[in-house]
């Protein structure tokens, strides 16, 4: 299984989107700071996530969040 998920970060309430097969595994190496990204907006909280059996339907979806319109649909009705 594919999950495409949102981060909240607990230090200035932004976002964080992306895609990964072990959401809690994910979600522990943002929050060691093993991802050089966010590292520096640590602590994230999950805020939403959502499951997919096929990868590239994974991968566009998250394409789509980070969108423009994705974006708007993401933080009005998914967080």
């Amino acid at each position: 299984m594919y999950y495409v998920y949102i981060l909240r970060s607990l230090k200035d309430q932004s976002y964080y989107t992306g895609l990964t097969t072990d959401v809690e595994a994910r979600l522990k190496k943002h929050n060691s700071g093993a991802v050089e990204y966010t590292s520096t907006k640590r602590p994230f909280k999950l805020a939403w996530y959502c499951c997919f059996e096929d990868k590239l339907k994974a991968l566009q979806f998250e394409k789509y969040l980070k969108s423009g319109s994705g974006f708007a649909l993401a933080r009005k009705r998914l967080v």
